[in-house]
């Protein structure tokens, strides 16, 4: 048994395909551990795997294999009914809060629901239960009557919020909470989640595609790739020494807050392969420019380098060199030797081009 919130090994999922389609991995044996107190952020680009991992920790999804503790005990292998007294201990916050309340339901039902199915607080105390759980959020005890089309978005987020900590969980997966939220709101969301979590002992699982969310509010990220985890380590210390690839390329996207200021973007070519068909070796190689033969054929595996920073890729040793002190890739030995041959740049470009170069030499064809 394992003393922290989540001890997650080997979860995979896998969507039966229909119509003789082949099944699609939407997570390929992912490992995650949750100390207690802890914010984990999953990033990545949409379709990664992000939600489905979070889902599968949740049980709301059933993986194909590997095991889940929470509280001490595996769920994975559980049924619905088994499942019930652990659902007191992790709960979710969705990503839209027009769709996740019932419109049909007062706010009063909406968060005394959960204290009535899990037998929390008797039926005569609950609305003092529910005006107490507004109040933590933030929002006025009288709101208890209204229906949910009558508040802001912020405000919805609020209620659905005061819903998952009804039942007093200790784990919390918070899916993009403040993505369909206006930007004026997003902040006062964020510091409530980071105050709840100070005042109940909360840890959350945080999902979010919006870095700088995730600078703001998380102690360690992982970043993910087609269903498989690439990067892990604090989040001070990826935003300062990205190793990967493709988290050198998603963070490169940032936005600079200088008006006159410049980032080196470092470009992934072609679209993320098809979950029906994921490359072998590492899922990343045809679209890496520093991929190497045994790129394609062996799967990296996510290494610790005893600093906490864990990297699943073969060449993140070698890869400070290759992409050189400015952020630009250095030149691969195709394009030296060519441009050896030539004393001026119209001749590089006339034999072929050096963006062409760069890709063929830096990758097989």
């Amino acid at each position: 048994m394992t003393s922290g919130a989540l001890s997650a090994r080997g979860i995979a999922v896998t969507f039966e395909g229909r119509h003789g389609r082949p099944d699609a991995k939407g997570v390929d044996g992912v490992d995650i551990d949750l100390a207690p107190g802890e914010i984990l952020a999953l990033v990545g680009e949409s379709g990664c795997g992000k939600t489905t991992t979070a889902q599968a920790v949740m049980r709301m999804l059933v993986p194909r294999s590997g095991s889940i503790e929470i509280a001490g005990q595996d769920i994975a292998p559980l049924s619905e009914r088994a499942l019930r007294p652990v659902r007191r201990e992790a709960q979710i916050v969705f990503q839209d809060p027009y769709s996740s309340l019932n419109p049909r339901m007062t706010v009063e039902e909406l968060i005394g629901e959960p204290l009535g199915l899990h037998d929390i607080v008797p039926a005569s105390r609950r609305r003092d239960r529910v005006a107490q759980l507004l109040g933590l959020v933030g929002l006025n005890a009288r709101y208890g009557r209204r229906y949910p089309h009558e508040f802001s978005g912020g405000q919805r987020q609020r209620i659905a919020i005061a819903r998952a900590l009804a039942v007093e969980p200790k784990l919390i997966v918070c899916d993009e909470p403040v993505s369909a939220l206006d930007v004026s709101i997003r902040s006062q969301v964020l510091n409530l989640l980071s105050d709840l979590r100070k005042r109940l002992s909360l840890t959350y699982i945080f999902i979010s595609h919006d870095l700088s969310v995730v600078k703001h509010i998380a102690d360690r990220v992982a970043v993910m790739y087609l269903g498989r985890i690439v990067e892990s380590a604090a989040a001070g210390e990826l935003f300062a020494n990205p190793r990967h690839p493709y988290t050198r390329a998603l963070f490169s996207a940032i936005p600079v807050p200088q008006p006159n200021g410049k980032r080196q973007r470092q470009l992934l070519e072609g679209d993320v392969p098809s979950p029906l068909s994921p490359p072998a070796g590492c899922h990343l190689h045809p679209r890496c420019a520093y991929a190497i033969d045994r790129c394609r054929i062996e799967r990296p595996a996510l290494v610790d380098d005893h600093e906490a920073h864990a990297t699943a890729c073969h060449r993140w040793r070698e890869l400070p060199a290759l992409v050189g002190e400015s952020g630009q890739d250095a030149p691969t030995p195709q394009l030296q030797a060519l441009m050896a041959k030539f004393t001026r740049p119209t001749d590089v470009r006339a034999a072929g081009g050096v963006d062409t170069l760069k890709v063929e030499g830096s990758r097989p064809s």
